[in-house]
Formats: C-alpha cells, structure tokens, sequence
C-alpha cells in the first residue's frame, strides 16, 4: 500500500512519479495521499523535505479538469523561494498532463506582466500571501472555480505576520473547497486557523520524531572575538574529513552579519555568497541556483532567506549565532541529513548563550552535545568545481535544456560531464559547466550562438 500505483491517481501521475524515482510513498505520503485523494481537508505535521509537496501537488493535480481554463488551486507559501521551489516541483509533477498551466505570484516581479498573464487563467496559482491577495483586491485573479487550497508551512506564515492577508484570501474563496494545511509544529496559533479555515481535517504526523534521526548536532562555546576562526576551523574539518568538495549553509541572525561573515570567508579563500532580505529579487534567486549546482561552496543566509531551501545533498550546517529559538532551531538544522543523507549541525554558542541553549535542548528533547575544537589547522580554502553561466534568453525565446547541452556539447568541446544543471526561466537561462572551462564555454556560446542564433552570455559572479 507504499507505492504510488496502488493509489487513485490518474494514469499521467503515476508514470510522473516513476520518471522522478518516487517508488515508495514516504510517511507523509502515505498517510495523507489517501485522504487527500478522498476530498477530505488535512492537517498535517511534517517536516521539511519529508515529501509533502509531492502528497499535496498529486493531490491537486489529480482532480484538475484540464479543459475548464479557470485557476482551480491555490498553494501559498511564506517566501518568493519556497513558492518558486513549489511551483518548480508541481511543473514537474504535471508535466506528463498536456496543458496543464501554472503561475507563480510572488513579489519582486513587475504587477502588469503578472496581470496580463492572468488574462489567461492558469490551473493552479502558487504565491506568497501577500502579492496573491493584490491581484485578489484588483480582481486580475479569479477564483470562483477553485477546488483546492494548501497552506505549505503555516507556521512559518503566521509567524511573519501572514494571518490577516491569509483570512482575507480566504474570504474570497468558494466556501466549497478542500483545504490542505501543513506545518512543521503545531503551536496553538496553527490549531486555531485550522479551526477557522477547516472542515472537520484528518490530523496527519509524520516527523522525524517516528524516523531515525541521521543528523549529528555539535555546540561549541565560542567569544564572539573568535567566531570567524572557529567557523573556518569547523568548516577545514569537515573538507578534510569528506575528502571532497563540500558545501555548507551558515546561518547568522542579522543581515549585517551575513555580509561580514561572507566577506571574511573569500578574503580567506573561501568560495562564499550572501543572502538576506536587502537584496533584489533576481540576485537572491542567482545565488541559490549558484549554490544548488555546486557554483560556491559556502551559502551566508539569514533564516527568513533560506526558509525554502532544498540542497539534496548538504552535509554541514552551522549556526554561527545561536538560534533564538526551538523552531528555528530545527529548521535550520533541518537543511542537512536529508533524503536518507547523514548530516551535521554546528552551533556556535557564547557563555552569556548557554541557558538559551539548555532551553532549545529541552524543548526539542536533546541532550546538548559540547565539543572540543578539531585539531586541524588547515586552510578552509574551498573553491566549487562549477561555475554559473547566464544567457540573455529563455523560454520566450524558444529555449529549451537539450538546445543548451547541445551547443556545449557538440563544438563547444565540452564533455557530458562537464555541464550540470541547466535553469531556463522566462528571459534568462543558466548553466552550470566545469569551473576551469567556463570561460571557454562563455567565448563558444558567445561566438556560435545556440540554435543559429546569438545571445549575451557572462559567467555568472565574474
């Protein structure tokens, strides 16, 4: 009763979950599908990276009727990240169904391109609350058919203020609906949206607190003078031991903070890259697609930043300020040790942090684990084995992925395995290519052009 075949999915979904390697249902999966597929609302707690958003999209992809050009499902989101991570994985999912429309709504992009696209209705909508209740309010989204509504990491939502927009999305919607809501906890403030937006919900766990935990936590007491040496020391033990390439996430509690930490790691030799509120839209969008496919080898991130951030393979995080509190805590280190990989946390902690730390071991029900300094006394040094190149175009253009690898490939004189991922969204497409033959890829696709035709191409950071 594990596999997605011995579900009620329509026959496009379950060849969509063999083409992805989804063979067994994960926890989450299979409590909630079954319910989800029965029109039932759900409550559901579960983890990031647990495989809700599979439980949800085949879900809401199972019942579209692809013939009826009206938004039939709405999945909101806390950040323009996790919202793009989202509506990524749903494209996927859906991609054996022909015609299938999907949008993202999400701040940073200019409203009247988002208003003409609207003009024809897509499927389902996935966004930020604050941007869907905009075209909610100037009626450029309608949703008078809709059939679906996910709130994906409530928590999260209410904890940045979200609960007003939600309510009032709410408002606007056919009272006729299925409500799927998501969190990785369950404070009261969860239980009682629940209340107001459910009907009757299947209370669905599925948290690592039923599964093996893979992850190895490490606090170290720290003055803040010696925070930056300590990183650095941490981050050369983990390269020597891995005896590979290795990324790692740092979390720091202030934007200013980010900045500082990140600067300090390139001066040392350090492949790093900032993340934080204070930068535009499509500069925050480059730096995680330069860290998913292995452009940099340190990513400097606030918490608000990073929530929505989805590295398969992630085997060091570390807090360089101590977290503020049990729930950040855990999604911090939930970035590391997933999908069946072992991972480790670091926590810096100064002696002013240590009852703070003895509460977050308390309420998450954890022994603290103090650790000596590795001996090492190696250079963190760490530069990535791929490097980011942009072109000027994309789908507009007639883009496609295969067009990319082939101009590389072909006389661009690149070996299959010297290119990583390709990326093509609207206007702008990027590839990852091997970091020594970047430049020489740059020079070819300049020169050559892709499908006979000439674009900018900059290698992404230089």
């Amino acid at each position: 009763m594990h596999e997605f075949s011995s579900l009620a999915l329509r026959r496009e979904l379950i060849e969509s979950a063999a083409a992805r390697g989804f063979t067994q249902m994960t926890p989450i999966q299979a409590q909630s599908l079954p319910t989800i597929l029965a029109g039932a609302d759900v409550l559901g707690q579960a983890d990031t990276g647990s495989g809700k958003t599979a439980a949800f999209g085949f879900g809401l992809l199972n019942k579209l009727v692809v013939a009826r050009a009206e938004t039939q499902a709405l999945v909101l989101c806390p950040t323009r990240e996790l919202a793009d991570q989202v509506g990524q994985a749903l494209r996927q999912f859906a991609a054996p169904i022909a015609n299938v429309k999907l949008m993202t709504l999400c701040g940073g992009t200019p409203m009247r391109a988002q208003v003409n696209s609207l003009a024809q209705p897509p499927h389902v909508v996935v966004g930020t609350p604050g941007r869907v209740l905009a075209h909610l309010r100037r009626e450029s989204l309608q949703t008078h058919a809709l059939q679906t509504l996910v709130l994906d990491e409530a928590d999260r939502m209410l904890d940045m203020g979200f609960i007003d927009d939600i309510e009032a999305i709410v408002a606007s919607l056919p009272d006729d609906r299925q409500t799927l809501l998501f969190s990785a906890t369950w404070p009261d403030a969860i239980r009682d949206i629940s209340t107001r937006l459910q009907r009757d919900p299947e209370q669905i766990t599925a948290t690592q607190d039923n599964q093996p935990l893979r992850i190895s936590q490490v606090f170290h007491q720290v003055d803040d003078a010696d925070k930056l040496g300590a990183l650095e020391r941490v981050l050369a033990d983990t390269q020597q031991r891995r005896k590979a390439f290795t990324q790692a996430l740092v979390f720091c509690n202030r934007r200013d903070e980010v900045d500082r930490v990140c600067a300090y790691l390139n001066q040392r030799g350090v492949s790093a890259l900032a993340l934080h509120g204070d930068r535009e839209q499509r500069e925050r969008d480059e730096v995680l697609l330069r860290f998913a496919n292995q452009s940099c080898a340190v990513l400097v991130a606030t918490d608000v930043a990073a929530r929505g951030l989805d590295i398969a393979a992630l085997p060091l995080v570390v807090s360089l300020d101590l977290a503020r509190d049990i729930d950040t805590h855990t999604h911090r280190i939930g970035r590391t040790g997933r999908a069946g990989e072992a991972g480790r946390a670091v926590s810096m902690c100064t002696p002013r942090e240590r009852e703070r730390a003895e509460r977050i071991a308390a309420a998450g029900g954890f022994r603290l684990n103090w650790s000596r300094w590795p001996q090492t006394q190696a250079a963190a040094r760490a530069q990535p084995p791929m490097a980011t190149l942009v072109i000027q175009g994309g789908r507009r253009d007639k883009l496609r992925p295969g067009d990319i690898l082939g101009a590389l490939t072909g006389d661009g004189g690149l070996a299959g395995d010297e290119v990583g991922k390709i990326e093509i969204s609207p206007v702008r497409s990027y590839v990852a290519v091997a970091r020594g033959r970047a430049v020489a890829a740059r020079d070819r696709l300049r020169q050559a052009g892709i499908k006979k035709r000439r674009f900018r191409v900059a290698v992404l950071g230089d």
